[in-house]
């Protein structure tokens, strides 16, 4: 595998009323729309398919297409009025049909609210929710030569990204998506039915204060629609853009490592997992020397389709070429992964430049077709009954399913400097996250590849319940991962609520929020936060 298919690979796998001019358009905005789009439209059985899991397909009374703040309210305002049931989308990658179930009056569709610019009276760079990342980050890249830690997969849209506590390989040297965000713009109901645009920043004085918190973390379709972000690195002093969000690397260095199912029996496999998480229990705190390097880690199901991977399981990893001992770092890595496992890795010395490398993280696992996903954070190594679990259900040969996977992903760093309570991603202790994939193409395996997938994330904690109860190696899920399944008593039986679950000591205060801002409950889902 050369340099550029390494890229390839690694790419497939992450005030009370509205301030005077905040909801105004920016400058050169299309004025298009608000634009409905029922069934009998040619357009619509696009807009029904846009989503990334061809599973979910919405059918809704009508799409309607915005390109303004102003258009969101009067949209938002006539659906409260005519008792419509509102969704949004903005990439359309939601793991769950949020969007399309229950069946909805009326899809808000963010796709053409994209723009990207800097707002001098803010001193932030505004990002509106249906910019794709892969445009955000080309944008402030060569607009100001700057970029946030936000997700690999560019074409995930900043709407649901940002406001779920979005993560990417730059996260554990910069922390989260969230704790850049300066601002936020929402589209709310009130008590009376009254639909209004509200900013609320980071400023503790901010009146609206705590809905800039609830968009730190709290994850999408729970307060309002959000119209606008604003992004800034914190405290940062001046007027100059380009000092005003983080600096990407000039140049990435990357490597891999393979193993097949062939080489190893239970013991080898116990191993390799343990020395990976051994490696990530060592350099995962704000300033451990290993912080620089991010890895993926695919475990394919035995003779299940793996797609691009060159091997059963592939482990990718890449760092900032120009931090000092960059290059023995990937190679430290890669040698603290084969201890006493083998396996064949490589590691690339010539830098790609940083933008080249993002342009090829513009695919996931997502398009695929169908698909399920399961998640938990990982703060230890798995215990051996889970290493047990994982090796028992993916050693068995399975020509019958198409795809079965297991990734880890490298998390904490800079993350973890933060207080839990400071955002609403309360997970700042973690190490890993981690997926327990199914995907697909054929309808009729639907049954089969969800049955497994779930029975597979059950067997790894049977002994929580069949989720990943806080404790001191799980710390949970991640709500840009949702899973109803952890909703639903037959297959959460911790007594555990999902909550909890996702948002531990921070979901009474979310429910604060949702009961101030969301009073009539109008933006719900199935794991819609509840009002207090």
């Amino acid at each position: 595998m050369d340099r550029r298919g390494f890229l390839a690979t690694t790419a497939t796998v992450g005030a009370a009323m509205a301030l005077p001019g905040e909801a105004a358009a920016a400058p050169g905005e299309n004025v298009m729309g608000p634009v409905a789009i029922g069934p009998h439209d040619p357009r619509y059985e696009d807009l029904a398919i846009r989503g990334q899991n061809d599973r979910f397909v919405t059918r809704p009374e009508s799409f309607r297409i915005v390109t303004t703040t102003d258009q969101v309210v009067r949209v938002v305002g006539e659906a409260v009025r005519a008792g419509k049931r509102i969704t949004v989308r903005s990439g359309g990658h939601c793991y769950e049909n949020f969007v399309g179930e229950p069946a909805p009056g009326v899809i808000i569709d963010m796709v053409e609210m994209n723009q990207v610019y800097f707002d001098a009276r803010r001193r932030a760079f505004a990002i509106e929710p249906g910019a794709l990342l892969s445009e955000v980050y080309e944008t402030l890249y060569y607009g100001w030569g700057v970029t946030i830690p936000a997700g690999q997969c560019g074409t995930v849209a900043a709407g649901g990204q940002i406001q779920g506590g979005g993560y990417g390989p730059l996260s554990r040297r910069l922390g989260s998506v969230v704790d850049y965000l300066e601002a936020v713009e929402v589209v709310v109901v009130d008590r009376d039915g009254r639909a209004r645009a509200v900013v609320g920043s980071r400023d503790p004085k901010d009146p609206n204060h705590d809905l800039w918190w609830a968009h730190t973390g709290g994850g999408g379709g729970n307060f309002g629609v959000v119209t606008r972000y604003w992004l800034r690195t914190p405290e940062v002093q001046g007027n100059d853009p380009t000092k005003l969000l983080p600096k990407p690397p000039r140049g990435i260095i990357g490597g891999y490592a393979v193993w097949r199912w062939a080489d190893l029996d239970r013991e080898k496999f116990r191993r390799l997992l343990t020395n990976h998480a051994a490696w990530h229990e060592r350099n995962s705190t704000p300033n451990a020397p290993g912080v620089n390097v991010y890895s993926v880690f695919m475990i394919g199901g035995k003779s299940a389709a793996t797609g691009a991977m060159p091997g059963d399981m592939f482990l990718s990893a890449q760092a900032d070429a120009y931090v000092p001992g960059a290059e023995q770092q990937l190679r430290d890595f890669f040698a603290a992964m084969t201890e006493g496992v083998g396996g064949h890795s490589e590691v690339w010395t010539q830098p790609s430049p940083w933008h080249a490398a993002v342009k090829g993280a513009i695919t996931s696992i997502g398009e695929i077709g169908r698909q399920k996903q399961k998640a938990a954070y990982l703060k230890r190594r798995f215990p051996d009954s889970q290493l047990d679990a994982i090796y028992d259900t993916l050693s068995v040969e399975r020509t019958d399913l198409v795809t079965r996977m297991l990734w880890m992903m490298s998390y904490g760093g800079k993350v973890n400097e933060i207080d839990p309570a400071a955002t609403a991603s309360v997970q700042r202790d973690s190490m890993l996250k981690v997926l327990y994939i199914s995907a697909w193409q054929d309808a009729t395996q639907d049954n089969a590849h969800i049955e497994w997938v779930r029975g597979f994330y059950k067997k790894v904690y049977e002994e929580t319940g069949g989720v990943p109860v806080p404790n001191e190696v799980s710390d949970g899920s991640y709500i840009n991962y949702p899973d109803a399944d952890l909703a639903d008593p037959a297959l959460n039986t911790s007594g555990v609520p999902w909550s909890t679950l996702y948002y531990k000591d921070n979901y009474p205060r979310l429910q604060r929020i949702k009961a101030k801002y969301d009073p009539r409950d109008v933006f719900t889902h199935a794991l819609g936060i509840r009002p207090a």
